[in-house]
């Protein structure tokens, strides 16, 4: 219980300052466990989601069928899709938008395309200036699965025995 002459002594002789200092002191001379960023990267799970990338066959082909099931499952609605068929009878994608400023990272996209095409990246530093910055169209999410398949496939095979 407290008392204003306890007040006053604890006060005047600045026990909160001096149990801060013992605090300090305790950890001043443990291991530094500061990572320095840029130089440094912490590991990233298999299962990481980041920014997200369309991939292609190996032939060149876009995977992406516009079945439009991630347009559907999006609980952000930031998927845009719009297809056209093609003159041998395939339907592809002649739109396929993401605004990653609505986007919530939950994976439900990666996780209902057939052909596996949409996935999350383990690319995480990423930034936009203005908001049309995080709004990436289909040509833009293409050239980030050209420049990361290697790792999107050495991912997935690192998580395939859990999917």
């Amino acid at each position: 219980m407290s008392t204003p002459i306890k007040d006053l002594f604890s006060s005047f002789l600045l026990t909160e300052l001096w149990k801060g200092l013992a605090l300090t002191g305790r950890h001043f001379l443990r291991k530094n466990i500061t990572i320095q960023y840029p130089e440094e990267k912490t590991p990233l799970s298999p299962r990481f989601r980041g920014l997200h990338a369309l991939r292609r066959y190996e032939n060149g082909e876009e995977r992406c069928i516009a079945c439009k099931l991630c347009e559907a499952v999006c609980p952000a609605m930031a998927i845009t899709i719009e297809s056209d068929q093609r003159a041998d009878g395939s339907r592809r994608t002649t739109r396929y938008d993401i605004d990653l400023a609505k986007c919530i990272f939950c994976g439900f996209c990666e996780e209902s395309c057939p052909v596996d095409s949409i996935v999350e990246t383990h690319v995480f530093e990423y930034h936009g200036e203005k908001r049309g910055d995080l709004y990436f169209t289909k040509d833009m999410l293409l050239a980030v699965g050209d420049r990361y398949e290697k790792e999107i496939a050495a991912n997935r095979e690192a998580d395939a025995q859990f999917r």
